[in-house]
């Protein structure tokens, strides 16, 4: 892909790094801390991610070069109309990892991608089911994987995606946080305009 913009990953994620590397495009990491991430209670449920990604693309839109091109990104679980977000402890995280136990649960994430001419920003949600999880297997996970980074107290790359999800329907790598297929799709159309 001919690169007529400088690309920005807007996140600390090592795994947003990790997924955006795969596709062998050139960026680099910008952060901006702080950012307000709160979204109106009316905001259907699907809409959130999206919502989030394009607040964040408005405060990195203020210090962007002409030639750049940010990607802004956020991540949510939800099971039924509950939006999980990151564990703020460990009761915590066992607590949404119980609540997610032998269910299917959606993984969305919202991407928006911001040159100064032109923003495209899109969600794309995953199912993920779990098997019943024992609260040892809870416990051993939290303990030893402290997942207070992710949404829905998991990573399904870490042990607990290994021997709980028992099903998915959709992007693995959206689960992982950045569904770099549909980026990279987007890319190719704003790179040819």
């Amino acid at each position: 892909m001919n690169n007529s913009y400088k690309i920005i990953l807007a996140s600390n994620s090592p795994r947003r790094k990790e997924l955006l590397e795969g596709i062998d495009i050139p960026f680099e990491v910008r952060v901006i801390d702080g950012i307000d991430e709160s979204y109106p209670d009316t905001l259907p449920t699907k809409d959130i991610a999206e919502y989030i990604s394009k607040k964040k693309a408005v405060v990195y839109r203020q210090t962007m070069a002409s030639d750049e091109l940010v990607i802004t990104a956020d991540t949510i679980v939800v099971l039924g109309s509950q939006v999980m977000g990151k564990p703020h402890n460990t009761d915590e995280a066992c607590s949404m990892l119980r609540q997610l136990s032998g269910k299917t649960h959606q993984v969305i994430t919202g991407v928006t991608l911001t040159a100064m001419e032109r923003q495209v920003s899109f969600s794309v949600e995953t199912d993920v089911t779990f098997k019943v999880l024992s609260d040892e297997e809870i416990e051993y996970y939290v303990s030893h994987y402290r997942p207070f980074d992710k949404a829905g107290a998991y990573g399904i790359q870490e042990w607990i995606g290994h021997i709980g999800v028992t099903g998915m329907s959709g992007s693995y790598f959206n689960v992982m946080g950045l569904p770099v297929q549909r980026i990279y799709e987007a890319l190719k159309t704003i790179q040819n305009l």
